[in-house]
């Protein structure tokens, strides 16, 4: 009997551990029509299209976007959706043709959002040819690279994006 409470003991942690482990980025595509990809993304494996909108929420920051063909940009706004003040927050957009990774937009520059606060967001993708994408907004100090992410700078070592406050967000 006490073998068996054993073994229910560890299934129950591990069964917590597991949900637990999942992801806690909220990453729930809601879109009109995301493409299901195979292919690995540092952040998601689901792709749009290029007139899918992008709405989720992830570490607290709401972001919303989506592909404007007319002024060949992704624009959008990103709000803090928490009680908080998220700090160097950021945009990034991954381009691809097919299984190929076109391009990166981004990141924007650094924000600090105050709770409710929502943001612009711009990321031109001058002249670039893609037939799907992904975005995601960063919350907090880069992982990678030696850029501080300000105004001007990012983790990967380009310019950002640019974009100018905005109220309410929704």
């Amino acid at each position: 009997m006490k073998r068996y409470l054993a073994i229910l003991t560890m299934i129950a942690f591990a069964l917590v551990a597991g949900i637990t482990g999942c992801s806690t980025d909220e990453e729930n595509p809601s879109t009109e029509n995301p493409v299901a990809s195979g292919g690995s993304d540092e952040e998601s494996s689901v792709r749009y299209g290029l007139n899918d909108k992008y709405d989720n929420v992830r570490n607290g920051a709401r972001l919303v976007i989506s592909y404007d063909a007319a002024t060949d940009a992704f624009t959008g706004t990103v709000t803090n959706t928490t009680n908080g003040i998220l700090t160097q927050v950021r945009v990034e957009v991954h381009l691809y043709n097919g299984t190929v990774t076109v391009d990166e937009l981004g990141p924007t520059p650094n924000v600090d959002l105050q709770p409710g606060a929502s943001h612009a967001i711009t990321l031109p993708v001058g002249g670039q040819s893609f037939t799907e994408w992904v975005a995601h907004p960063e919350v907090g100090p880069s992982s990678g690279g030696g850029g501080e992410g300000g105004e001007g700078g990012n983790e990967h070592g380009g310019a950002g994006g640019e974009g100018g406050n905005e109220g309410g967000g929704g």
